[in-house]
């Protein structure tokens, strides 16, 4: 594992962001539980891509559905006989592998893989033919564990927008174009894991499937893409650390008509970060053709009469296409992670003579931070001090995600926050009892302002709309 990877890491479990699940027991490969930090964090990138692209949208509406669907969906989909991964066992030790990650040398440096085709746990080379093996976790409806009774963990959030599209679009009275947002659990059997968090067994997603007419899904393919990575942007992610990944029309799923990946530049290399789909009216039809339902749209008829002006093409229904702009929810919080991670040798106090360690600064943005504000008294052993901060923190804390913290030296406090990504301090000292004003800290600049209390909570909201 890369170096800084390996940081990454260690600072994930020791500051409360990830942890392995079921860790006690030894873990469980590609299932991972996110810490008290990490919950914070991830809701704040879910809060804000709510936010963006569904409160600020003027045609997208949210949905959730459930995780367990009909079993007819996942045929109608193409999950049961397309959602598949070429599967090959070394013959040796039994490990298994995908084939064509095998082929292209994914696993050079692995373990006992010195070049492609063989196998990172015992070296050999000799592999069973390959297999096609479906991702999808398979369980059971009810008491009875049958064919007849199959049912399958979703791998994407997309078809309960897809079977919804026409209780969404009347119940909301929506137009075309218009769209359904949704934030959800997927899982995904994966045979090849690794890289901490970036491929789980267990994971969210973020997207959104946008309806339109066809013959305009050029133009909205282009629209959600640019807004996909204003996405990224606006969280903090730098732009140098982005590509796009335009799919050669000999690999896209058999749904899509074109896919663009937002790839970012991870220690390991470029992975998949997002992706932006146009989906054609594909699953639309399946849906339709399966259970019996017609799902297409009908414009509706303008001022002048009931069949007056029913959009251009006079009153004709159609089947709407489908742009899908999606994302991991979790894919990001590591690229986020390491994006702001930054190492300053020799720490960066300017008031003190610098001194030989280390110092880590999370550089998140404002709005992902998983604490804002931590606010301490100046010690611990004067009890004015530590009840005058525990009033601010009370105050503070209505309107943002306060840590109260008294232990160590103000300096090793400072340190801590800088390591998790706490925009701002404050700190209570003897002149607050004084003339009751506080020491407001920046993490990035380490400026600090006095500030009266009672200006406080508009002084850091003031800051962080500024973000």
């Amino acid at each position: 594992m890369d170096e800084k990877m390996k940081k990454i890491v260690s600072l994930a479990k020791r500051r409360g962001f990830v942890f392995p699940s079921s860790e006690i027991y030894g873990g469980v490969e590609a299932l991972w539980d996110f810490g008290p930090l990490g919950t914070a964090m991830k809701e704040n990138i879910k809060r804000a891509w709510m936010r963006r692209f569904v409160q600020r949208m003027d045609n997208v509406v949210a949905l959730e559905s459930a995780i367990l669907m009909h079993p007819s969906t996942w045929k109608a989909s193409g999950h049961v006989e397309n959602f598949t991964d070429p599967l090959i066992e070394c013959k040796s030790c039994h490990g298994r592998f995908r084939a064509d990650y095998m082929m292209d040398g994914r696993f050079v440096g692995q373990g006992e893989a010195k070049e492609p085709n063989q196998c990172p746990t015992c070296g050999d080379r000799d592999f069973t033919q390959a297999k096609q093996f479906n991702l999808m976790f398979k369980t059971f409806l009810g008491p009875v564990e049958d064919v007849v009774h199959v049912t399958y963990l979703r791998p994407e959030t997309a078809q309960g927008m897809f079977v919804d599209f026409k209780l969404v679009q009347e119940s909301m009275r929506q137009k075309v174009p218009f769209g359904i947002a949704q934030i959800g659990k997927s899982f995904r059997n994966e045979i090849t894991t690794g890289n901490f968090f970036f491929r789980s067994r267990e994971f969210e997603i973020a997207e959104l499937e946008f309806f339109c007419k066809p013959g305009e899904d050029e133009k909205w393919f282009d629209f959600w893409l640019a807004e996909w990575e204003k996405f990224f942007l606006a969280l903090g992610l730098k732009k140098k650390n982005l590509r796009r990944y335009e799919h050669p029309k000999e690999s896209l799923a058999h749904y899509s008509k074109r896919t663009v990946d937002i790839e970012y530049k991870f220690p390991f290399g470029w992975g998949e970060l997002a992706g932006v789909a146009n989906r054609t009216d594909f699953d639309l039809k399946q849906h339709g053709k399966a259970s019996g339902t017609d799902l297409s749209y009908l414009p509706p008829a303008r001022a002048g009469g009931a069949q007056a002006g029913r959009d251009e093409e006079a009153g004709k229904k159609y089947i709407p296409y489908v742009i899908e702009p999606t994302l991991g929810i979790e894919r990001l919080l590591l690229a986020l992670l390491i994006d702001a991670y930054e190492e300053v040798k020799g720490g960066r106090t300017t008031t003190t003579e610098a001194t030989k360690e280390e110092e880590v600064v999370l550089r998140l943005g404002k709005c992902i931070a998983p604490v804002q504000v931590a606010v301490f008294p100046l010690v611990k052993n004067k009890s004015d001090l530590v009840k005058k901060a525990k009033e601010v923190y009370k105050l503070l804390q209505k309107d943002f995600a306060c840590q109260y913290d008294e232990v160590g030296a103000i300096g090793r406090r400072y340190r801590r926050q800088d390591e998790i990504g706490t925009p701002f301090c404050v700190t209570i000292d003897f002149d607050t009892l004084k003339d009751d004003t506080v020491t407001l800290r920046d993490r990035d600049t380490m400026k600090q302002d006095r500030v009266k209390i009672a200006d406080l909570a508009q002084q850091l909201k003031n800051r962080f709309e500024e973000d």
